[in-house]
């Protein structure tokens, strides 16, 4: 039997990444290494320099000293008026070797050594420095120029062992704690940039510990403004996400909830037609079915309005809207339910130009739930013929677009605190009732869509008595604006 070995899994990207603590170090000790490397390059040249200077100096005294020696002899050629220790005594070096040549205009030697070569150099120098090898070890050589008492040339040489170790040790010394505090800049930056990324870490495990339905706060301690700022975005999405969750949720239970009522109402007329051999039977049956999908349908499309609106939180951009001819079409089209419910349908103020900040299609929802409302239930208690009116008024740098009906209107009868009790209860999800209907009846949906449009339009819904007569008037307050330019 062929065992196959399983196909080695590629690791995932993140573990081929570097951490950012490292790419920070990295992108703070490379410049600092490339600085101090700069600065050691230039360190070293400076020393070398003024190392030389001295050095040259010293080489320079040597000569000056050497050259007032020499004097002209009894027999007109020149010589050097010192003794061998005195000679030795002027080119002593602890650490070099010393040697010099004394030679006439012609190049002939007079004194020293002759393997000590004149270098090329400018005629007009008085004194000049060269490199000068000697049995192939390099030397550091100045020439001097005289005329007194008869013209020559001097060269005095030094070999640059001791030169070249000091200025290897300066370089030691000098680059040597120069790394070292290198080191431990790095060592203490990267552990500045783990602690201060810390919160960061212990964000990442929290996101970690987390299901998919714990969408609480953080709790990670900020060590920096950028990691509070990190924090504070994540829970400003989480709790978006909840927002949203919650919709879907209370969407979802909403639709199970009312649904269960009409449909069981759809199942019980179809069993109660499926079991009568009336025809009769069957067309009322069907007939109250009818009106139960009607309903379930309804009820369906304003729970999706207020999902919808729910969704449109944030993201909603207002732009003038022509607020009378969005009124005048909706008008239209209620037109067909108001003559079927026999109720006389009326404008007011449509035939004036009205520009609002607003979005068309949640202003034209919230006047059809609010023409809704008021054509099923502002009905007036005495029998008289009901009345809707559908008005535009601009005041100020608002206008108000308002629906009225001559119905019992809200709280009739009461006192203004009840009034208000009534209004709130009107404009919440389902609490039933509205103007001309009695609290506890209708599914509730209506005004609290209109109110939750209200709120993404930046409008004001305002409730009260009919003017004038009975009834109630319920109207939307938008910011006036002027017409978009072509």
């Amino acid at each position: 039997m062929i065992h196959r070995r399983p196909p080695r899994r590629a690791a995932p990207a993140a573990a081929r990444l570097p951490g950012l603590d490292s790419r920070l170090a990295r992108r703070v000790m490379l410049p600092l290494g490339v600085v101090w490397l700069v600065g050691s390059l230039a360190a070293a040249a400076v020393g070398s320099y003024f190392a030389a200077t001295v050095f040259d100096r010293a080489l320079l005294d040597d000569a000056l000293g050497l050259a007032a020696a020499v004097q002209q002899a009894r027999g007109g050629d020149l010589q050097v008026t010192l003794t061998v220790d005195e000679l030795r005594a002027v080119l002593f070096d602890q650490s070099e070797s010393v040697v010099f040549a004394l030679r006439r205009p012609d190049g002939t030697l007079v004194a020293g050594d002759a393997r000590l070569q004149l270098p090329r150099r400018q005629p007009a120098a008085a004194f000049e420095f060269a490199d000068l090898p000697l049995d192939e070890e390099p030397m550091r050589a100045v020439v001097l120029d005289r005329t007194q008492p008869q013209p020559f040339t001097l060269v005095v040489a030094q070999t640059m062992r001791y030169r070249g170790a000091l200025l290897r040790r300066l370089l030691l010394y000098s680059t040597a704690p120069q790394v070292l505090l290198l080191v431990c800049l790095g060592v203490w930056l990267r552990r500045s940039i783990r602690l201060d990324l810390q919160p960061i870490a212990e964000l990442q495990s929290a996101l970690n510990r987390r299901n998919a339905t714990d969408l609480q706060p953080l709790p990670v301690r900020a060590g920096t403004a950028d990691v509070q700022s990190l924090v504070q975005s994540i829970d400003a999405l989480m709790a978006r996400l909840s927002d949203a969750l919650r919709s879907q949720r209370e969407f979802a239970g909403n639709v199970a909830h009312e649904l269960r009522t009409p449909l069981a109402g759809i199942r019980a007329l179809a069993d109660y037609g499926l079991a009568s051999s009336d025809p009769q039977q069957w067309r009322e049956q069907l007939q109250g079915i009818a009106l139960s999908q009607a309903r379930a349908s309804r009820l369906v499309d304003q729970l999706l309005a207020i999902a919808l609106a729910d969704e449109a939180t944030g993201s909603l951009v207002l732009q003038p809207v022509a607020l009378d001819e969005l009124a005048r079409r909706v008008l239209l089209r209620a037109m067909p339910q108001a003559d079927a419910a026999g109720v006389d349908l009326g404008a007011q103020g449509l035939d004036e130009p009205a520009w609002v900040l607003g979005d068309e299609a949640l202003i034209e929802g919230a006047l059809q739930n609010l023409l809704d409302n008021a054509l099923r239930y502002g009905r007036p208690p005495d029998g008289s013929p009901p009345q809707v009116t559908v008005g535009l008024q601009a005041q100020g740098g608002e206008v108000q677009l308002w629906v009225q009906d001559n119905g019992p209107g809200l709280a009739a009868a009461s006192p203004q605190a009840a009034a208000a009790a009534d209004t709130t209860r009107l404009l919440a999800r389902w609490q039933q009732g509205g103007p001309g209907r009695a609290l506890g009846e209708g599914a509730g949906l209506g005004l609290a869509i209109v109110s939750r449009y209200a709120a993404l339009l930046q409008a004001r819904l305002l409730t009260g008595p009919a003017q004038p007569g009975p009834g109630a008037r319920l109207a939307l307050v938008f910011r006036a604006s002027a017409p978009p330019a072509v």
